[in-house]
């Protein structure tokens, strides 16, 4: 076994030697990974690819697979941005606590049980693991990190910090998150937006299932939200994914429905960037970049969920137009929308993928009371939970009229494909949007927890309290770390489908969980309305579901893990 810092307590630990124990045991993980990996590819791969009848009826194995290869990953990238951190000098006690708290939490997960849900506890038998593969967390890096680096004591100082850092109004307070300097004034910018225009009227806004203002969205417009990765030469900002993600943080920290409103702007802009005319992106990304419009994607429908390939709504060409018939539901922000972009079959001949067409559908904005006031589209709105800032919709299409060049691309049978394009940065952006959600559940509690008194003591000196507060700041910061690892992949133009279903798979979870615990943290209190947890929550929730449901996320991993074409 290795003999690094045996037995150390967390005031005798460096900084230098958090970060070394941190670097062997993310090795040591790797290795368990690694004969996970081989022993699952035994029970799915087949004549040298994956068996689709053995991947369904080892599903558990399958996915916890991804879980663990996510956990993996967290640590790896969190061990990275402590180092990067270093280097710059940046990497101080609160730095160094969250590293601890982290890698020794995730590595006793490894061991024990990893949670891919409020329920399911992965086991490691469950992946074909023995005691022997295991053996590797033994290492005394390991050990010291799980008993020390995530040690109440550890917990209990991360948590002190955490209560001076709400106090200081400075977000790199709680974990500096190693942003450069532009992107560091991009953050403040949109963080005192949020702070003036956002967090005072965003929970009356949830009560009264208000849309978001409009003076708020045309707001965001100025600052450039809806035109964050448009190229300069469409009037956009021409910034990268990685500013995408913190700005749909920072604005998702104020509220999840601001956030949410820079993304459906993203993903109808990236669908016309990548896979549109020449004509119709100069007609359409000045317009997406200016906020002049605000487009809203129309893909799923009721019986058919994540399943695409059993998609219904058809489209057929009637002279200069395409006449759409079918129904859409699940449409978030669709009756104050001026642009769908509609996935149809356009081809009744050709099953699945490929007789899917993406159609640029206009349409005329609608009202509470006449939400969609254009010939062949009637439908309603869906009452939820949370998520209420833009409102969700069902849609009827009765022979709605489309023009003819509103093909995306011109060319039929592309529209599974043009979709398939955008997924890697929509799962980036909701991973982003948990993270935000995160830290607000966070603040939340930290502030609560400062205020409250019971049996004469703050509710934050109770070591309980405290534990869950720097758990979720440790999982926070491993959350963000993927997330820009994820972001950072996709500017540099390499594939990064496992890398973003990584981000949003664990930093969905973080979400919740952060949610759930500083509701705990309220007690009674926090099941009340009145109080902003109550709407975290439930905007919180939906983050698991979304863009990829966990399940969806976790098989799409696995398949990337266990293809052998990849490997």
């Amino acid at each position: 076994m290795n003999g690094t810092a045996v037995g150390i307590a967390p005031s005798e630990t460096t900084d230098q030697d958090t970060r070394a124990l941190a670097r062997e045991a993310a090795g040591a993980a790797e290795t368990v990974l690694a004969t996970a990996r081989r022993k699952v590819s035994q029970m799915v791969v087949r004549d040298g690819r994956i068996d689709a009848a053995r991947m369904d009826a080892e599903q558990t194995a399958a996915h916890g697979l991804a879980w663990l290869a996510t956990t993996v990953e967290a640590l790896k990238r969190l061990v990275s941005w402590a180092d990067d951190l270093a280097e710059r000098e940046r990497f101080g006690e609160t730095e160094r606590l969250i590293l601890g708290v982290a890698a020794g939490e995730y590595l006793g997960q490894i061991r024990g049980g990893i949670p891919m849900a409020q329920t399911e506890i992965l086991r490691p038998y469950e992946i074909g693991l023995d005691d022997s593969d295991l053996s590797p967390l033994s290492d005394t890096c390991c050990l010291n990190l799980m008993r020390y680096g995530n040690g109440q004591a550890a917990r209990m100082a991360l948590a002190v910090r955490l209560a001076a850092a709400l106090e200081s109004g400075d977000p790199d307070a709680f974990g500096h998150h190693g942003l450069d300097d532009t992107l560091g004034m991009v953050r403040d910018q949109f963080r005192r937006f949020g702070a003036e225009r956002v967090e005072p009227h965003a929970h009356q806004w949830h009560l009264e299932d208000r849309l978001i203002p409009i003076e708020v969205v045309d707001a965001m417009a100025e600052l450039g939200t809806f035109g964050l990765t448009v190229p300069e030469e469409y009037g956009g900002l021409g910034m990268g994914k990685e500013a995408m993600v913190v700005v749909s943080e920072t604005l998702s920290r104020a509220y999840i429905g601001v956030g949410s409103l820079g993304t459906r702007s993203e993903i109808a802009a990236e669908l016309i960037r990548l896979g549109g005319t020449d004509a119709q992106r100069a007609h359409w990304l000045p317009r997406i970049a200016s906020g002049e419009i605000l487009p809203t994607a129309v893909f799923t429908e009721p019986n058919t969920g994540s399943d695409l390939a059993h998609l219904r709504t058809r489209a057929e060409r009637d002279g200069d137009a395409w006449r759409v018939t079918g129904n859409k539901t699940w449409i978030t922000h669709a009756a104050r929308t001026d642009l769908m972009t509609l996935l149809v079959r356009t081809d009744p001949n050709e099953p699945g993928y490929r007789g899917l067409s993406m159609l640029l559908a206009e349409k005329p904005r609608g009202t509470d009371e006449n939400p969609f006031p254009a010939p062949g589209m009637s439908g309603g709105e869906i009452a939820v939970l949370g998520y209420r800032g833009m409102k969700e919709y069902e849609i009827a299409f009765d022979h709605f009229e489309v023009s003819a060049d509103s093909l995306l691309g011109s060319e039929e049978g592309q529209g599974f494909k043009q979709l398939m394009a955008t997924f890697e940065s929509a799962r980036i952006q909701t991973a982003a949007r948990a993270v935000g959600v995160s830290q607000s559940a966070l603040e939340l509690g930290l502030r609560y927890a400062s205020e409250r008194v019971q049996f004469s003591k703050k509710l934050q000196d109770f070591p309980r309290v405290a534990n869950k507060l720097a758990r979720m700041a440790a999982e926070i910061a491993a959350a963000r770390a993927l997330t820009l690892h994820a972001a950072r992949e996709k500017d540099s133009d390499r594939r990064c489908d496992i890398e973003a279903g990584m981000a949003k798979l664990l930093a969905a979870r973080v979400a919740w969980a952060a949610a759930d615990d500083t509701l705990q943290i309220h007690g009674g209190n926090g099941y009340a309305l009145e109080y902003p947890i109550s709407r975290v929550l439930c905007d919180a929730r939906i983050l698991n579901i979304f863009e990829g449901a966990a399940e969806i996320q976790a098989g799409v991993i696995a398949r990337g893990l266990l293809n052998p074409a990849r490997n």
